[in-house]
């Protein structure tokens, strides 16, 4: 640890649901590990003694109504001011050995975000549905964003106060760290994975990943996120679609009528001309929605570039 670091603030957030089992130790591990950071446990309604031990702990604590992941880290990140933001899950499954070493990686490697992606203590502390899925969810990002991020899904991230600062959340629950990801692309800022060690919830501890549900919504807010960041190459796949099949259904009508003059099956013709329509909408659509979008960013950028460098002075 330099002895510049101590002059940053630094804020551990974390975001809490019925974790009376594992929170106490998730703070003290913090506590030791990066003991110049203050700890902020917002809890969401839980029904067990979660702010409790929190607060004995020595956790500044801290309560929203909403429940969701999402809304917790979007109050969080509107309530706490702080230069560093460090966002831990209060499960106890993520290593904390080495949070210094990353907040230090943040600064001397120039990034504004540092991801800790998982790996896995043992085999088999993934259920089956959450291991394809993390892969799928991983794959489909990459594919989409030309990015290359090997965990998006992961708790442990660090933070710069511009990061956080221009980030306008809108999902409400596990989807937040592929909101943030996607952020992180938007911005085109450099981003920094390091393995951290995943261990098995302890006994008394339950996910709240519902892996079909959350699955849903997490594939509802990438498909929305690739919408809004590239509506034109979102528009022209759908166009493309229309066009190929209006194309199927209108050669054999084209054919016909070259070789009689006649266009048999009129309702077929006529869908398939309002596809052909529809496309040239799609493409239009898609030229006026994609500047919009680059105007989005670029406001967003200038917000963003208002914010002082954490590195200026490092």
């Amino acid at each position: 640890m330099t002895n510049k670091l101590p002059q940053l603030g630094i804020a551990v957030i974390i975001p809490c649901l019925n974790e009376a089992a594992s929170i106490r130790q998730v703070v003290l591990d913090v506590k030791r590990h990066l003991p110049e950071a203050r700890i902020y446990v917002y809890d969401n309604e839980s029904t067990d003694d979660t702010l409790k031990i929190a607060k004995a702990a020595g956790a500044i604590v801290r309560s929203e109504k909403c429940r969701g992941k999402g809304n917790v880290v979007r109050r969080m990140f509107t309530d706490i001011d702080a230069d560093i933001y460090f966002m831990i899950d209060g499960d106890q499954t993520y290593d904390l050995t080495n949070m210094d070493y990353h907040v230090n990686a943040l600064l001397t490697e120039y990034v504004d975000m540092v991801v800790g992606a998982r790996i896995p203590e043992k085999e088999n502390i993934y259920r089956p549905g959450h291991y394809l899925g993390n892969k799928f969810f991983n794959y489909s990002l990459n594919i989409i964003f030309k990015s290359n991020f090997t965990d998006i899904f992961s708790g442990y991230r660090v933070m710069t106060r511009r990061f956080v600062k221009t980030f306008a959340a809108v999902t409400k629950g596990f989807e937040i760290e592929t909101e943030l990801s996607v952020h992180a692309l938007e911005l085109r800022v450099e981003v920094k994975e390091f393995g951290v060690l995943y261990s098995q919830r302890i006994e008394g501890s339950h996910s709240k990943l519902n892996t079909i549900k959350d699955g849903i919504a997490i594939l509802f807010v990438m498909y929305t996120l690739f919408r809004e960041a590239n509506p034109m190459k979102f528009y022209s796949l759908v166009s493309l679609v229309l066009v190929l099949i209006a194309s199927v259904l209108g050669y054999p009508l084209i054919m016909t009528f070259l070789k009689t003059g006649m266009v048999p099956r009129v309702p077929t013709a006529i869908l398939s001309s309002a596809l052909m329509v529809l496309a040239g909408v799609g493409v239009v659509n898609g030229l006026i929605l994609e500047n919009i979008s680059k105007t989005r960013r670029d406001l967003k950028r200038i917000a963003f570039l208002k914010f002082n460098s954490p590195f200026s002075s490092y």
